[in-house]
């Protein structure tokens, strides 16, 4: 559009000031006001020529653009190289260019209904709102941006929709996404184990083996790999490659399982870990690969853990974790934990809520390592915790136990300018008895008998974690054994250690190992009294009454799967759920047992138990618990427990079909 067309009068108004000032110079000298009048007179007479030409120039403007604006703006959106739509709420077009046309299979006409050439565009879910979308049809990907339109009838009457290829731009994002470094650590997790019993001969030919099937793996997903030492391997690839390993599930985790000591018959185990690069450096991918193979190997190991766009998921764990015959590391943990309360001016333990005589153990043979070296030491109690109260209120009497014990809610003001903090029989934070105290007290000391989540504790200075133990009071008696040579373990504290391991062993029935009947005699020694035990675990009629019915609602599914609900809320539930679980599991045919019941008005809890032969804690991890492949339960919050109960049979049949598929599909590669 020509620009300046009032020019003119900003024209004159310059030319009466040179005016002006020429009729000034013909004053003083007419000479130079004469040149100066005739400059002015060619001035007026271009200015008024060019004046005259921009008003012709705006005159043609508005004859051939003004008065054909509808036309030359249909021209532009008919010609654009841009699909634009128009839809109404019902999904039928209302408008459309001629771009259209290129894309789509049949010929577009008013009222025909979109999801007739494109069935993947949901105009539902995005009706009425602004915003872009992608969606694919016949391989090629749309970029459509979409707005809605108000209508003399309606706000949002009309729905625009500007559409564009971009399949070029996604499949650039495919092969990005496809080609992102992935880091994995290999680690034989029982290296020193399968070898023992075996001559040079034998023991060389287990490794080969073992290293030709991951080099056949490794090759086989076109990565790199390299041994750094005997046990342990870095693999190098692309997302790619690891999108295929997921889709096998990590099949040389099978494989390898099959190679064994013959003297021991004892498996070839792996553990790895795997990072995924986003935007952190190779040496922070590195670190994060490496605290997955940490993850996988403190959940037991024989198990992969991934680290894929800020999740973890974890991959195997089918084997039972192994109990190691040595108790080096708990003589190098126990001195370290000497050395921290040394330095420290004030103990704290707590365990998780709610209590039991696992966790009640454990912090109080932490307790006693604390007073040993004359330290102020208090045991942090959850304001739930029923199963233990009447141990607790009867050791409160007691002298020297008075101040021990101290309610999560009562704990305001830490004075200690050097205070150090055990959470004993859990490693997951808002599990705790007083989660806000993980912030509160900067060293933290984690002891803990369950596989590890993804969900643990961050930035402590210690982490003890020993998946093949029978409990955490298992754990810290060993720790008390090689704690102080004076130790002198008070005889209801050896009692609260061995109900401890009574507890979690059910009876030293199981997972119970040589190193777990060392601990319970070691207890015997000290004191610990079984018949203390048994009148500590005495319960009342009503308790009996709720398990019998509870036991009464079971119903036995196919492949070996036991479960029951409990819709009462009652003081002892979660002891209640524990007890029938385990009384269940004694049923012939029974491969895994569950309860279900009622924990609070807005949480429904789950027991799971299993012969072995199924990993109840990979199933309870969907639904945010965890705990051992034999023993583990969850706590969901805003469900209905009738829908968890359905949730949980429909997640454990699917994990016993998968496991059945890929074990006949290793037995079919062997």
């Amino acid at each position: 559009m020509p620009r300046n067309l009032n020019a003119w009068l900003d024209i004159c108004f310059i030319l009466f000031a040179a005016l002006i000032l020429t009729g000034i110079l013909a004053f003083y000298n007419l000479f130079v006001g004469t040149v100066a009048g005739v400059v002015w007179l060619c001035l007026l007479f271009f200015a008024r020529e060019r004046c005259l030409c921009r008003s012709e120039e705006f005159d043609h403007y508005c004859h051939t653009v003004i008065s054909n604006v509808n036309s030359v703006a249909n021209y532009a959106l008919e010609q654009m190289p841009q699909i634009i739509l128009m839809t109404d709420q019902a999904g039928r077009v209302q408008w459309f260019n001629k771009e259209l046309e290129k894309h789509i299979d049949t010929e577009p006409a008013y009222n025909m209904a979109v999801s007739d050439f494109w069935p993947e565009l949901d105009l539902e879910t995005i009706w009425g709102r602004t915003g872009t979308l992608v969606f694919v049809h016949e391989n090629i990907h749309y970029h459509t941006i979409h707005r809605p339109v108000a209508t003399k009838e309606s706000a949002c009457g009309l729905m625009a929709l500007y559409i564009q290829d971009a399949s070029a731009l996604e499949i650039l994002k495919r092969i990005h996404a496809d080609s992102r470094t992935t880091l994995m650590y290999v680690q034989i997790d029982n290296y020193n184990d399968v070898l023992q019993g075996l001559n040079d001969t034998e023991q060389n030919s287990l490794i080969f083996e073992t290293n030709k099937a991951i080099t056949d793996w490794v090759n086989h997903l076109e990565g790199f790999l390299r041994k750094v030492s005997d046990d342990l391997y870095i693999v190098v690839m692309e997302q790619r490659n690891l999108d295929t390993a997921l889709e096998e599930k990590f099949d040389i985790l099978d494989k390898v399982r099959t190679l064994q000591n013959p003297v021991r018959h004892l498996s070839v185990t792996l553990s790895i870990g795997v990072a995924v690069a986003e935007s952190q450096t190779i040496n922070q991918l590195g670190g994060k690969a490496y605290s997955m193979l940490e993850m996988a190997l403190g959940r037991g190991g024989d198990q992969v853990a991934v680290l894929q766009r800020g999740k973890t998921n974890f991959y195997g764990g089918k084997t039972k974790a192994v109990e190691k015959y040595t108790r080096v590391k708990a003589r190098i943990i126990s001195n370290s934990i000497h050395e921290i309360i040394q330095e420290s001016d004030e103990v704290f333990i707590m365990g998780h809520q709610n209590e039991d005589f696992d966790a009640l153990g454990a912090a109080l043979g932490v307790s006693r390592m604390a007073r040993q070296l004359k330290k102020p030491v208090h045991i942090i109690l959850s304001d739930f915790n029923t199963g233990i109260s009447k141990f607790t209120e009867g050791l409160k009497a007691k002298e020297g136990y008075s101040e021990l014990f101290l309610p999560a809610s009562r704990l305001i003001n830490i004075t200690a300018e050097k205070p150090v903090l055990f959470v004993v029989d859990t490693h997951i934070p808002h599990l705790t008895a007083s989660p806000d105290l993980l912030d509160r007290i900067k060293d933290i000391v984690v002891i803990d008998h369950h596989r590890r989540s993804s969900n643990f504790i961050k930035n402590a200075r210690l982490t003890y974690s020993e998946p093949a133990t029978s409990s955490t009071s298992e754990l810290v008696t060993e720790l008390l054994y090689y704690f102080n040579e004076d130790m002198n373990l008070p005889r209801l504290e050896a009692t609260a250690l061995y109900a401890g391991i009574l507890v979690d062993t059910k009876n030293f029935a199981v997972q119970t190992g040589v190193r777990t009947f060392d601990a319970a005699a070691y207890l015997r020694r000290c004191g610990a009294d079984p018949i203390v035990v048994r009148q500590m675990f005495r319960s009342d009629f009503e308790t009996e009454q709720a398990k019998a019915k509870t036991k009464a609602r079971a119903q036995m599914l196919p492949n070996g799967l036991i479960i029951t609900k409990c819709a009462d809320e009652l003081p002892n539930i979660q002891v209640i759920a524990a007890q029938v679980a385990d009384s269940l599991l004694r049923i012939e045919g029974a491969n895994a047992s569950m309860v279900v019941f009622q924990l609070s008005p807005d949480t429904v809890g789950i027991s799971a138990r299993s012969t072995g032969a199924i990993n109840v804690q990979v199933i309870m991890e969907q639904f945010g618990g965890g705990g051992h492949q034999n023993v583990a339960g969850a706590q969901i919050t805003g469900t209905s427990l009738e829908d968890v109960y359905n949730n949980v049979i429909k997640a454990t049949q699917l994990f016993i079909e998968e496991n059945e598929k890929d074990e006949s599909n290793t037995s079919a590669g062997c």
